[in-house]
């Protein structure tokens, strides 16, 4: 089964904000980021769940990179791995509540 990677809002104006902050480092950080998700169609369990969004009808996982969470969820119907939230782990962790 060939899932496919879909960005939510949410999580490419988090990406926009972390360019935003430094042009040269967030180059860097935003090519990370999205290097980690490439293969995760291949794998897509290979996140561990989120605890703090457990409460959701969404399975959601997510992987690390530097200071971010990569928040995101399958979706069997659309064939697809939704990357909902692009999250830094330095933020109050009750701010990933905005995850949809």
């Amino acid at each position: 089964m060939e899932l496919k990677i879909f960005w939510s809002q949410l999580a490419e104006d988090q990406l926009i904000d972390i360019f935003q902050a430094g042009v040269k480092i967030a180059k860097k950080i935003v090519t990370d980021i999205v290097d980690k998700t490439i293969d995760i169609d291949k794998n897509p369990k290979i996140g561990q769940t989120e605890e703090l969004l457990k409460d959701r009808k969404q399975e959601f996982r997510y992987l690390v990179s530097s200071n971010y969470k990569i928040i995101y969820y399958i979706n069997l119907e659309t064939q697809r791995i939704v990357i909902a939230n692009v999250f830094d782990t330095r933020q109050n962790p009750e701010k990933l509540s905005e995850t949809k």
